[in-house]
C-alpha cells in the first residue's frame, strides 16, 4: 500500500482526508477493502464504502459525538475498523428515518442517543 492508501484501522490526516476529492475518498476505502480481500456482500461495495467516509468525514470534522463514540468502542475493545462499522451502522439508520421524510432534528436526537448507548458489547450482540 502506498502512504496514501486508506487504512480503517488508523486514523487518516484529518486536514489531508478533507483535501481529498469525495470521489478519491470513496476509491481509496474500496482498494483497502479489495486488497484485504474484506468480507464486503457483492453490489454493495460502494454504499459500504460511502459509509466509511461518512464516518471518517465526521471524525475529521469532529462531529461530536462521533469521536467520541469511536474512542468508547476501541477503549472496550473493538479494533477501529469495527468501531467505524459500528458507528456507520447507527448512521444508515438515521439516514434510512430521513428518507422516509422523518424530522430531522428528531432524526439527529436519535442518532445521538443511539450512539450514546452504543457500546462494543452491545455491537458484538447485533444491537444498536
Amino acid at each position: 500500500m502506498t502512504t496514501d492508501a486508506y487504512n480503517p484501522m488508523k486514523a487518516p490526516n484529518p486536514e489531508a482526508w478533507l483535501a481529498l476529492d469525495e470521489q478519491e475518498r470513496i476509491q481509496r476505502v474500496k482498494q483497502f477493502h479489495m486488497a484485504h480481500l474484506e468480507d464486503v456482500p457483492a453490489g454493495s461495495e460502494d454504499m459500504h464504502a460511502m459509509m466509511h467516509v461518512v464516518v471518517e468525514n465526521q471524525l475529521a470534522m469532529g462531529e461530536e459525538p462521533v469521536p467520541v463514540t469511536l474512542a468508547r468502542l476501541t477503549r472496550q475493545g473493538l479494533d477501529r475498523h469495527d468501531a467505524v462499522h459500528a458507528v456507520a451502522a447507527v448512521l444508515s439508520e438515521q439516514m434510512h428515518e430521513l428518507s422516509r421524510g422523518e424530522d430531522s432534528a428528531l432524526s439527529l436526537k436519535r442518532f445521538r442517543r443511539r450512539l450514546e448507548k452504543l457500546t462494543a458489547k452491545r455491537w458484538r450482540k447485533g444491537q444498536w
